[in-house]
């Protein structure tokens, strides 16, 4: 497990400053189009105003990495923290479930369910918390994490907290995959401009080996190739070595022509 942050333990808000923390907290949640976006902040930011807006004890994020695997990336407190150490080494608890299920798990109380024996062993050995709420952060059925909503005395969340907190989920799911998406979008530009590239190197080998060998561009294309594939060699390293002469031009041309005869 890998944990990147933690956020001070703060007071529920009620009344009029909780209307007024809602707002606030859609507001940074959604605040993704900035140049200085941070997806640990507002994840760290999701989580204190979980605790704050939904008046848990703590509350932890997990999300998926790479590889498949779930790392804790935000925890409110050093104990929230530990509950999510726990699921992971025991491969089992409600947000690993609300993970693989896409769906919200909740346990009103850890001493009365016959589930994850291992985790709620853990649970009650190591930790004060008796209650446990998953929601996942999702887009269109698909989990890339969850959040866990962690109190200390058993019992249920009023039905409109667990909405409000799975809409924060929601808010702060878009941001993450916005990110992923401008992410994947410079490899991809960064992919198509190594290619651009290589093929102008690849026009400039050519015209190399035509004027040399005297060569149509199609046959000093065809010479070029052939030796890249007998050599086994890239195309575009072939056309590189070519145009700043560590490869002399002959040995593309004399050895294509010699197996030609």
């Amino acid at each position: 497990m890998h944990s990147e942050g933690h956020v001070p333990m703060v007071r529920p808000v009620t009344g009029d400053a909780r209307e007024r923390q809602i707002s606030r907290a859609f507001v940074e949640l959604a605040d993704t189009l900035v140049d200085d976006y941070d997806m640990i902040d507002m994840l760290d930011r999701l989580v204190a105003h979980s605790v704050l807006l939904l008046g848990a004890d703590a509350a932890a994020i997990m999300l998926v990495d790479a590889d498949g695997e779930l790392r804790t990336v935000a925890a409110s407190s050093e104990d929230a923290e530990l509950m999510e150490l726990l699921q992971l080494q025991a491969g089992e608890g409600p947000c690993v479930e609300c993970v693989r299920a896409s769906a919200p798990v909740a346990v009103v109380d850890l001493s009365d369910t016959d589930r994850w024996p291992r985790f709620v062993a853990a649970v009650a050995a190591r930790t004060e918390f008796r209650s446990v709420h998953a929601l996942p952060l999702r887009l269109r059925g698909q989990a890339i994490g969850a959040m866990n909503l962690l109190h200390r005395a058993p019992g249920p969340l009023p039905e409109n907290d667990l909405a409000l907190g799975q809409a924060l989920a929601d808010v702060a799911t878009i941001g993450i995959l916005a990110e992923r998406t401008v992410r994947r979008t410079e490899v991809v530009a960064e992919q198509l401009q190594t290619a651009l590239n290589s093929r102008v190197i690849i026009e400039q080998a050519k015209g190399v080996i035509a004027q040399y060998g005297g060569l149509p561009m199609d046959q000093a294309f065809e010479r070029l190739r052939g030796y890249s594939r007998r050599h086994n060699l890239r195309l575009a390293d072939v056309a590189r070595n070519v145009v700043n002469g560590r490869l002399n031009p002959r040995g593309v041309v004399t050895e294509a022509g010699a197996r030609r005869r």
